[in-house]
């Protein structure tokens, strides 16, 4: 188990779509992958992370929202949105950009379908913080941050923000 450097804001790997992984030709190095994403999620203190902020260009991602202070561990490979409903408007914050917090307008309930680390499909049905995790690590799988989502001005604000943030990432 490995704690990986997260990738940051301004590095190409997050800006690019992941291709959907070929389950049967990775499961045997699935493992330790997913063992060094949670050890890496966990030093960070994310609920979530998506292969890319790892400099892997996998469509991975592990989400624990710690539902009622107890640990539920999903990993989705190759998730995909089945649909969403209501909406939310909460702070939301990113491991690639550490320190940067805005306001963003998600999807309150999302019903996903993806293979576990077992290879097996499941649906998953989200609501509130979990929903939220959901559409924000399948957006790093399609190449896109939340501050992609904010209206033009919050964005503008937001990249202030990064650029004054940015001589301090590790």
């Amino acid at each position: 188990m490995t704690i990986r450097r997260i990738i940051k804001h301004g590095e190409k790997v997050l800006k690019v779509p992941c291709p959907a992984l070929d389950y049967a030709a990775f499961k045997d190095e699935l493992p330790a992958l997913l063992k060094d994403m949670w050890a890496t999620m966990a030093a960070a203190r994310g609920v979530g992370l998506a292969a890319p902020q790892i400099g892997l260009s996998l469509r991975v991602a592990v989400i624990d929202v710690k539902p009622e202070g107890k640990p539920q561990r999903l990993v989705l490979i190759n998730p995909e949105i089945l649909s969403l409903e209501g909406e939310l408007n909460d702070e939301e914050g990113c491991l690639s950009l550490p320190g940067v917090y805005a306001k963003l307008r998600r999807r309150a309930r999302a019903r996903v379908r993806a293979l576990d680390e077992n290879g097996e499909s499941r649906e998953l049905t989200g609501e509130g913080l979990l929903a939220r995790a959901f559409q924000h690590e399948i957006d790093h799988l399609d190449g896109k941050l939340y501050v992609d989502r904010l209206p033009f001005e919050d964005r503008l604000k937001v990249l202030d923000v990064i650029k004054q943030a940015k001589p301090g990432w590790a």
